[in-house]
């Protein structure tokens, strides 16, 4: 069967976003060796700021990493070789386009101006760290696997209803799209035709699920499809693909009002999170494979090439990443050990604007507690 005729109308073709056929061929623009596979005009300025932007997020990562394992922070989704997927992306939007993260977005929300102090806050399990400036765009993460599609939706179609046109970025990785919230996140925006990206940033495990047992789709951009959505597959490990495929995807969104959905493939060379031992459930040969193509060092090799880049340049460089991260660091520090002094009934602060009878009897209960310990 066709599809209806106003459908065919309504859903223009672009160089990379595929409709209807599920034939993917994951678009590449740069090669694991920095070589650039098209003769393109690249854009230099934003490719370094990109790799910069790259470097600090593995850097800061690798920083979260020891912090938590020395128990100063909480469980958390390190983003290493997810760099370029999802860096590459948000360089795509606007100051005034929304952002919805998943749990694995750092580098994004740093490319978004996040401080790295608040997100060492959060991450030591203070909600303070997760308070939004005035008019920021870019939402705290999602724990809850797929919830935070359906909303993105939601934003997407409100701000059309309010004449904007600004666009909404929704990120996930490849186990929500086996999640009922991805089906009706999608469902809704091809049926309202809200401008939202949906950004699938497949790493091949779900948890420990393999991308081959979580379903017997060939690719997981054919599911847009089954919702009226054009779809890519983009290689996420090369920054400049991601890029020149997400700002086609941006185009449709904002200016013909369109949903598209990109699957970055890409990998997750770390834990899932730090409650996660992956040595249980795949072969580290595997990881090493990835690891020739890390998406860092391909831009880096681009940048030498073209004379962007030097020792000295990087050295100092990495400098700098390390002097911000400690800076931030200490900043978290002395806040924290602020917010240590909070009472505890201030959990109940921010659950409704109007204290249900419940939540006031259990804050008053745990307030007798608090003061009973104390005595």
């Amino acid at each position: 069967m066709s599809r209806p005729d106003d459908q065919e109308d309504r859903i223009p073709m672009t160089a990379h976003l595929s409709w209807p056929d599920p034939k993917f061929e994951p678009h590449e623009a740069l090669a694991p060796d920095g070589t650039l596979l098209e003769d393109d005009e690249v854009n230099i300025g934003t490719l370094e700021q990109i790799y910069k932007t790259m470097l600090c997020a593995r850097r800061f990562d690798e920083r979260l990493l020891k912090l938590q394992r020395q128990g100063a922070l909480g469980t958390f989704a390190p983003i290493k070789g997810q760099e370029a997927a999802q860096i590459g992306a948000a360089a795509c939007l606007r100051e005034d386009d929304w952002l919805v993260p998943s749990f694995r977005e750092t580098g994004a929300a740093l490319w978004r101006g996040a401080d790295m102090a608040d997100l060492l806050v959060t991450l030591a399990g203070w909600n303070a760290g997760n308070d939004l400036p005035e008019g920021a765009r870019t939402l705290p993460d999602t724990v809850p696997v797929a919830s935070q599609l359906p909303i993105a939706v939601g934003i997407a179609h409100a701000g059309r209803l309010r004449g904007e046109d600004a666009i909404v970025m929704a990120c996930f990785g490849d186990g929500a799209t086996s999640e009922g919230d991805f089906h009706e996140a999608l469902n809704f925006a091809g049926v309202l035709e809200a401008p939202v990206v949906f950004l699938c940033q497949n790493n091949g495990w779900a948890i420990s699920t393999p991308r081959a047992r979580q379903t017997a789709s060939q690719t997981l951009a054919q599911k847009a499809h089954a919702y009226g959505i054009p779809a890519a597959q983009v290689d996420g490990n090369d920054a400049l693909a991601v890029m020149q495929v997400t700002q086609e995807a941006v185009a449709l969104a904002r200016d013909k009002g369109q949903p598209a959905m990109i699957e970055a493939l890409t990998y997750r060379m770390e834990v899932h999170t730090t409650a996660d031992d992956p040595t249980r459930y795949r072969d580290e040969g595997e990881v090493e494979e990835w690891q020739d193509r890390d998406p860092i060092e391909r831009v880096r090799k681009l940048l030498v090439a073209r004379s962007q880049l030097d020792d000295a340049m990087q050295e100092a460089l990495e400098e700098e990443i390390r002097d911000r991260i400690d800076a931030a660091w200490s900043e978290a520090r002395d806040r924290i050990s602020r917010l240590e002094e909070t009472p505890g009934t201030a959990m109940f602060d921010h659950i409704f604007a109007e204290p249900t009878a419940p939540l006031r009897r259990q804050r008053k209960e745990f307030s007798d507690q608090e003061e009973a310990a104390n005595d």
